[in-house]
Order: structure tokens, then C-alpha cells, then sequence
């Protein structure tokens, strides 16, 4: 009987001590805003910003890991939309109607905008003309003659670039002729710096950060100033035109967290509208919702060598 008690006990004992490392095990392993793995889908025209944020965020928290998946903004949206992608960058914020489908679904979308980006109008460099007029991309867009562009090159049928233009046009659906698109920003560049007249489309932080084999491709093409419907001169896609909301082509980036609880997601969205995801915006090249406070230190006589 006392044997049988014994070996009762450590049985108890094996299972409760296992209860207890599993439950250390489960707890090790659940996700906080500042610890779990994470995957955010991304506008694939602004991938090259959110390449930089993650990178900063985990060499800050090693506990984290985020893996950027870059899509179309017709795929992301559908992906968010059923519940495939809880974490996006966005170039546009979620309208009505795909609201009120989260609210159906008990989901409220944390939405955070954290920086201004550009649509970028680019040239062959063997082009002397670096002057565009927004008129003249809309007409060919509609479709008129006489436009004096050769042909348009999007990254992307699908793409927000191709959204944007097509609804500052006001039109469903893009010219049957002289239209060109590729998959990837990259392959619009090189198209472009390697065909006199056309004229790309693009992201413009695919220019202000070029991936190491892209950088004597981006040497090859012109940044062309935009002359927008409403005004008398030309304006470039630059931080400081985008600052006093001079520049036509501008528009925001936004997170959406659609995860429903306190995880990751809400963690690297807090992270890229702080101050240090602000910071690596303005390097970037784009202009931050929040421009980052300097410290400044005055002297009142300057310092000599040996001071």
C-alpha cells in the first residue's frame, strides 16, 4: 500500500511539474505588443520605408519578429478584407463601406497615419525636359491626343499607383495603347532609363532609397517637376514641397491593426508614429506626420581648442 501511494504521488508530482512547464512554455510564448512573430502586408510602392522601420524595430526588441509580405493594393485590401492580413501599409485609408464589413465582424480597424509619400513622375535622362504638366498625364489618361507623352509605365495594373492616377483622371479604366506595366517598381525604373520618351510612375521612395543594384539605374532617369491643375509653376516631389502641400502628387501612408487585441501589431504601429519611426521617416526621404523634436544647445562664446 505504501508503495503504491509513492508511486501514486510521483505520478501527481511528473504531472503537475509538466502542467506547470507547459503553461511557463505557453506563457514564454504569447504575444505582447513588444514580443511574438508578426506579418504585415505591405503597398508594394512604399515596401522600401516599411523594410527600414522593421529593421530598426527588431534590433530594438530582439523578441520580435516581422515579416514584410508586399502586395498589390487591390490584393491587400481583399486580404484585410477577409480577415487573410490583420497588419497593413496602406496609401489610403478605409473607406465606408469596408468599414461597416469590419463592424459586422465585431473588428474595429486601429487606423494610423504616419507619413506623407509622393507619386513620382520619372524620365530618361537621354530626355532634356524635366517639366511635366499634370494636365497633360491626365489627357492621356482620357485618352486625348497631343498629350506629348510617348507612353505611361505603371508597376502594376492592380497597383495604388494605378488607382490614384485613374481616379484624379476620373476614369475607369487606363488607355489601351501606350500603356505599359510591369510587376515590380524596380522594372519600371530600369524600363524607363532605358526607353527615351516614357514617362514612369512610381513611388517615390523607391528613388530616395534604391536597393544597392538599382542605385546606377536611378543615376539614368530624371525626377520630373509637376506643374499641378490649379497652378503656375512646377513643384518636386521633395520634403519640403510636401511640407507646404505644394507638390500635386502627394498622398499619406497609414497602418491599419486589424488583429483585435492587444499584440504586435499594435506594438510596431505605436513604434512607426513615435518619435524614432518618425526619425527614420524624415531620413527616408518622405515627410513625417510628426516632425521629431532637436535639442538644441546654446553657447554664449564659442569653445577654443583647448577647452
Amino acid at each position: 500500500m505504501l508503495k503504491y501511494s509513492k508511486f501514486l504521488g510521483l505520478v501527481v508530482f511528473v504531472f503537475l511539474f509538466a502542467m506547470c512547464n507547459q503553461k511557463s512554455k505557453n506563457e514564454s510564448n504569447k504575444e505582447t505588443i513588444l514580443k511574438g512573430t508578426l506579418d504585415v502586408t505591405v503597398d508594394e510602392t512604399v515596401k522600401p520605408i516599411v523594410d527600414d522601420q522593421v529593421a530598426v524595430f527588431e534590433g530594438t526588441y530582439y523578441s520580435a519578429k516581422i515579416t514584410v509580405k508586399p502586395k498589390s493594393e487591390a490584393e491587400l485590401i481583399n486580404d484585410l478584407l477577409n480577415q487573410k492580413a490583420k497588419v497593413v501599409v496602406t496609401t489610403r485609408d478605409l473607406t465606408k463601406e469596408e468599414i461597416s464589413r469590419f463592424e459586422k465582424s465585431k473588428i474595429k480597424p486601429r487606423v494610423t497615419p504616419f507619413a506623407k509619400d509622393a507619386i513620382a513622375l520619372i524620365s530618361s535622362k537621354s530626355n532634356n525636359d524635366t517639366l511635366i504638366t499634370l494636365k497633360s498625364v491626365i489627357d492621356f489618361m482620357q485618352g486625348k491626343a497631343n498629350t506629348g507623352i510617348r507612353g505611361l509605365v505603371f508597376d502594376n495594373p492592380n497597383s495604388s499607383t494605378v488607382r490614384y492616377m485613374k481616379e484624379l483622371a476620373k476614369v475607369q479604366n487606363v488607355p489601351t495603347e501606350n500603356v505599359f506595366s510591369f510587376k515590380t517598381n524596380d522594372e519600371v525604373i530600369k524600363f524607363v532609363s532605358e526607353n527615351e520618351g516614357m514617362i514612369g510612375v512610381v513611388g517615390v521612395n523607391w528613388l530616395s532609397q534604391p536597393s544597392p543594384n538599382m542605385i546606377d539605374v536611378v543615376k539614368k532617369i530624371n525626377v520630373l517637376s509637376v506643374k499641378g491643375l490649379n497652378s503656375d509653376k512646377y513643384y518636386s516631389p521633395t520634403q519640403n514641397d510636401l511640407a507646404e502641400v505644394k507638390y500635386p502628387l502627394a498622398r499619406d501612408l497609414f497602418i491599419i491593426n486589424c488583429q483585435g487585441y492587444n499584440g504586435l501589431g499594435m506594438g510596431f504601429g505605436s513604434f512607426i508614429a513615435g518619435d524614432i519611426g518618425q526619425r527614420i521617416v524624415l531620413k527616408s526621404g518622405l515627410l513625417p506626420v510628426r516632425t521629431p523634436g532637436r535639442k538644441l544647445q546654446i553657447r554664449n562664446k564659442l569653445l577654443k581648442d583647448n577647452e
